[in-house]
C-alpha cells in the first residue's frame, strides 16, 4: 500500500531536482534564459509547451539534471498539472522552481496510486517526493488522497471479496479508529424494519446477506449531517437480468457506499464539528428462486408502497429505506451518493457526476467547491413535471419510470419522496469508475464528487480557522 505521507514532505533545503513550469505564454521568454546545452536538448527533443509535455534538461554534470513541464497556466496551478511527473520521473526528491505546489500536491500523490492486490508480482517502486514550505497544507492534502484511494480500493476489489460483509468490516474499522458507534441491522430485523433493502438482497448467498450499516459519531449539540450510500456489491439486474456487457463492471455498484465511507472518515479524522450519521444500504442484487419479481409491491420503511417495474432499478429501493432512516434523526443536511443510472452517464459521460439538490444555496456551494477542488459536478433538475412518470395503478409509486426519457431525473424524484419535508438534501448520481487513465487519475475505481462534497462540508461547518483568523 502506498504511504502517501512519503510523497509530499516539508522543504528543509534538501537536495532535490528542480521542476520548471512553463505555459504557452511564458515559454519563449523562459527559453531565452536557459543554457545553450539545455536549449539544444529541447530542440533535439522537439519540445513543445503542450499540456503535460515534459523534458529532461541536462546539467553541468550528469547528476544535476532538471525537468521542464508544460501547464495550462503557470499562475494558476490545477490539481492535475504535474501529476504525470509523479508517475514517470525516477524516484527521488523534487521541488518546483520559485513557487509552492498548492493543490497540485494532490495530483502528484494521486497519480502514484497502485492497485496490485491480485498480481502475483507487485511492482516495486520508490517514491517520487515533492517538497513544499507550505507545511500546514500537507496533512489535509494527504487525508484527501487517502480518502480517494479508499474509494478506489473498495471499487476495484472484485465482488467475491467485496460483499456486504466486507463493507461492514470497512465501516467497523473506520468507526473504531475514530470513536464512532457502529450499528448493523440484518436478518429478520432488516426484513421488518427495512423491507426494500431486504427484498433486493434476499436472493444472495448467506455470506452476502443484505444489511443496513450505520456509524454515529460526534456531539449531540453539533449540527446533524447524514451521509447515505448505495452499497450494491454486485448487480446482476435481478430477474430483469443485465446483458453480459452491462454486468462486466457491476462490482462498482457499491461505489456510492465507498464514497460515503471515505467522506465519513474525512469528517471524523478532521474532527469536523458535526453530529454525523453515515448509512450504507448493502446488498447483492442476485438471482434465485427467492429473488424479488417485476410486478411485486414492496412496502418501504417510510410506509410508501412501491410497485416493481424493473428489478434492475434496485439502487433507489435500498436508498429509499436508508434515506427514510436518516430522516428520522432530523438532520439539517442529507447527502447521498449512488451509482444510480446509466441515463446520467448518457447525459454527462463518465467524468461528471449528476448533482441534484432541493436547495439552491447547497447546489451552488457544491458546484463552487467542485470547481475549487478540480472535482467538477453538473447540476440536473428535480423537475416535478416528470413525477407523473413514477405513477402506478396499484401502489403509491413505481420504481421505474413509465417512459425511457429522463431516467436520471425520475430516479432522483423517487429518492426525494423519502426525504423529510424542509430537510436540505443533495444527491450525487456518480459513475465511480474511470474507463481510461488520465494524468493523476488511473483507470478503474474513481472518487467523483467526493472532494467537492468534503469541501462543501468544511466550508459550512468548520469555523475553527475562521475564529482563529478573526
Amino acid at each position: 500500500m502506498t504511504d502517501y505521507s512519503d510523497l509530499v514532505q516539508p522543504d528543509k533545503g534538501q537536495d532535490a531536482r528542480i521542476i520548471h513550469l512553463v505555459d504557452k505564454k511564458s515559454y519563449d521568454n523562459w527559453l531565452k534564459g536557459r543554457s545553450a546545452r539545455e536549449r539544444a536538448a529541447l530542440e533535439a527533443a522537439n519540445y513543445k509547451p503542450d499540456g503535460y509535455a515534459h523534458a529532461i534538461l541536462p546539467g553541468d554534470v550528469p547528476e544535476s539534471w532538471s525537468v521542464v513541464t508544460a501547464v495550462a497556466d503557470v499562475d494558476s496551478l490545477s490539481a492535475w498539472c504535474i501529476s504525470k511527473l509523479g508517475t514517470v520521473l525516477p524516484e527521488g526528491r523534487y521541488r518546483l522552481e520559485g513557487r509552492q505546489p498548492g493543490k497540485a500536491m494532490f495530483g502528484w500523490m494521486s497519480g502514484q496510486y497502485r492497485f496490485d492486490n491480485y498480481k502475483s508480482k507487485s511492482e516495486t517502486r520508490g517514491p517520487r517526493t515533492l517538497l513544499t514550505t507550505d507545511v500546514g497544507a500537507i496533512a489535509p492534502m494527504v487525508a484527501e488522497v487517502r480518502a480517494v484511494a479508499l474509494v478506489r480500493d473498495l471499487v476495484n476489489t472484485p465482488a467475491a471479496d467485496m460483499g456486504p460483509a466486507t463493507l461492514e468490516k470497512t465501516a467497523e474499522r473506520i468507526a473504531k479508529a475514530h470513536g464512532g458507534k457502529l450499528t448493523v441491522t440484518k436478518g429478520e430485523a432488516l426484513e421488518q424494519g427495512y423491507p426494500m433493502i431486504h427484498a433486493v438482497g434476499r436472493a444472495a448467498a448467506k455470506h452476502h446477506a443484505p444489511r443496513l450499516i450505520e456509524i454515529d459519531w460526534g456531539k449531540d449539540q453539533h449540527p446533524r449531517v447524514a451521509l447515505v450510500g448505495k452499497g450494491i456489491s454486485f448487480d446482476s439486474g435481478g430477474l430483469d437480468i443485465k446483458p453480459a456487457s452491462g454486468m462486466r463492471l457491476m462490482k462498482k455498484d457499491m461505489g456510492g457506499a465507498a464514497h460515503v465511507l471515505a467522506l465519513a472518515e474525512l469528517v471524523m479524522a478532521s474532527g469536523l464539528p458535526v453530529r454525523l450519521h453515515c448509512l450504507v444500504a448493502a446488498a447483492e442484487n442476485a438471482i434465485s428462486s427467492d429473488a424479488f419479481r417485476p410486478g411485486d409491491v414492496l412496502k418501504s420503511r417510510k410506509g410508501l408502497t412501491v410497485e416493481i417495474g424493473n428489478t434492475d432499478a434496485e439502487g433507489r429501493l435500498v436508498l429509499g429505506d436508508a434515506l427514510a432512516r436518516a430522516g428520522e434523526s432530523k438532520p439539517e443536511l442529507i447527502v447521498d451518493f449512488a451509482t444510480l443510472t446509466g441515463a446520467a452517464r448518457v447525459a454527462l459521460g463518465p467524468d461528471l457526476p449528476a448533482l441534484y439538490a432541493n436547495d439552491d444555496t447547497l447546489a451552488d456551494d457544491l458546484l463552487t467547491s467542485g470547481t475549487e477542488r478540480d472535482d467538477p459536478l453538473w447540476r440536473m433538475p428535480l423537475w416535478d413535471g416528470y413525477a407523473e412518470l413514477l405513477e402506478t395503478d396499484i401502489a403509491d409509486l413505481g420504481n421505474a419510470g413509465s417512459s425511457p426519457f429522463a431516467g436520471s431525473i425520475t430516479a432522483a424524484l423517487f429518492l426525494q419522496r423519502f426525504i423529510p419535508d424542509k430537510t436540505t438534501w443533495a444527491h450525487f448520481d456518480t459513475f465511480a469508475w474511470r474507463p481510461t487513465a488520465k494524468p493523476g487519475r488511473p483507470k478503474g475505481g474513481a472518487a467523483l464528487g467526493l472532494r467537492a462534497a468534503w469541501a462543501m462540508l468544511q466550508s459550512r461547518y468548520d469555523r475553527r480557522g475562521k475564529r482563529e483568523a478573526a
